[in-house]
């Protein structure tokens, strides 16, 4: 749930006693601003949600119809349907292990095994397909490590396109998330860190690729006097409203990741010795943000497994979450050439989120540890 409890009524009020309400205004300049400041990038532009972003990013960046971009495939189904409305095919990538994501030696074998250079390009000799673009998402508030996907994204030539919806105010190696790939991408959806109601945001260095995000937004116009477009655009756009709560938001957004730590570091203290249960780990060099508290539920050590779990907590009425299915296994993508042995496939049978909401009370949490560890003393064994 979103804690909304800075600005935002003032600044609402604002919107409404100016008549700034659609989709112009000063909040969305300010709100782009602070959006560009919180991760050190030159330029932002505000889209109406992630996946608009992910869909700008993808075109700027040059990847073309039939193309081939490298996507995480233990995250939302957004960057895949992204990679799918410009045409190109996502080739996904399993979870490392260890830190759950995009796994960089599975990259690493694809392009120097799988991948020849034809023609100033890079091809996958197993389809004769172009490959263009990588697109690791940073999932659940921890940041993928940029540094080993930046070297191989350098070294055979291809753009990186930073899925940054989940995990906005992490870092990797001191570095703001988003900051190290070409292009980031951001969500304010109502059950992220920040919301406003609902709402993106991209950003880069590239102020080219801004400029032609922004333009393609706004359904391509040319002209502020004619309606001439000079190309196919899309209604992409924030509105003013959405940005004066964002922007509220974005003013607590340190307050809001304490929250969020204090949060994660509870269950952990709470959960240490329980059997059976495990969190998903900080990697090395890392601050995340935990935007969602998840856990690893060990079916023979537990008592249960996760989705037993989740009914049982369902039906005290407290509301936990699956990670979601390995988009290799998602029906759209049946067909899309995957590289991996199946770790994400094993999160997504054993994760469970707990709640994380920036409002949770100390009361309401001890309330979730206390049903967790007595569903593992008494509960039922399904």
């Amino acid at each position: 749930m979103p804690l909304l409890d800075g600005n935002e009524k003032a600044y609402l009020k604002e919107c409404l006693d100016t008549n700034w309400v659609s989709s112009a205004g000063p909040f969305i300049e300010k709100f782009e601003a602070a959006l560009a400041a919180e991760t050190g990038l030159a330029h932002a532009a505000a889209t109406v949600n992630g996946t608009a972003a992910l869909h700008l990013a993808l075109l700027v960046a040059g990847v073309e119809p039939e193309d081939e971009v490298l996507v995480s495939d233990l995250t939302f189904i957004a960057p895949a349907n992204a990679v799918t409305y410009v045409g190109a095919e996502p080739v996904f990538v399993d979870a490392d292990p260890h830190s759950w994501q995009m796994d960089t030696d599975l990259v690493a074998k694809f392009l120097r095994d799988v991948c020849d250079r034809r023609d100033g390009g890079l091809v996958n000799r197993a389809t004769g397909r172009r490959v263009t673009a990588i697109l690791p998402v940073h999932i659940l508030g921890h940041p993928v490590d940029m540094d080993p996907l930046m070297t191989l994204a350098d070294e055979f030539g291809l753009a990186v396109i930073e899925d940054a919806t989940e995990s906005l105010g992490a870092t990797n190696r001191g570095k703001p998330v988003g900051s190290s790939g070409d292009i980031s991408c951001y969500s304010f959806n109502g059950n992220k860190l920040l919301t406003s109601g609902g709402g993106g945001m991209i950003a880069s260095d590239n102020a080219d690729w801004i400029e032609q995000s922004r333009h393609l937004s706004t359904q391509a116009r040319s002209s502020s006097e004619e309606y001439i477009h000079d190309a196919v655009g899309f209604n992409y756009r924030l509105t003013n409203i959405q940005a004066a709560l964002g922007l509220a938001q974005m003013e607590r957004i340190a307050d809001h990741i304490a929250a969020k730590k204090a949060i994660a570091a509870a269950y952990q203290k709470a959960f240490a010795e329980v059997p059976g249960l495990s969190f998903m780990p900080e990697a090395d060099g890392v601050e995340s943000t935990f935007w969602l508290s998840t856990v690893l539920v060990d079916k023979a050590a537990f008592g249960m497994g996760s989705r037993d779990l989740q009914a049982h907590l369902a039906e005290l009425s407290i509301q936990t979450r699956p990670l979601w299915q390995p988009l290799h296994l998602s029906p759209p993508y049946a067909g899309s050439m995957f590289l991996g042995s199946g770790v994400a496939d094993g999160l997504y049978v054993s994760a469970l989120s707990l709640p994380s909401s920036c409002g949770l009370t100390r009361d309401q949490q001890e309330r979730v540890i206390a049903e967790v560890i007595a569903a593992q003393q008494s509960g039922p064994r399904r």
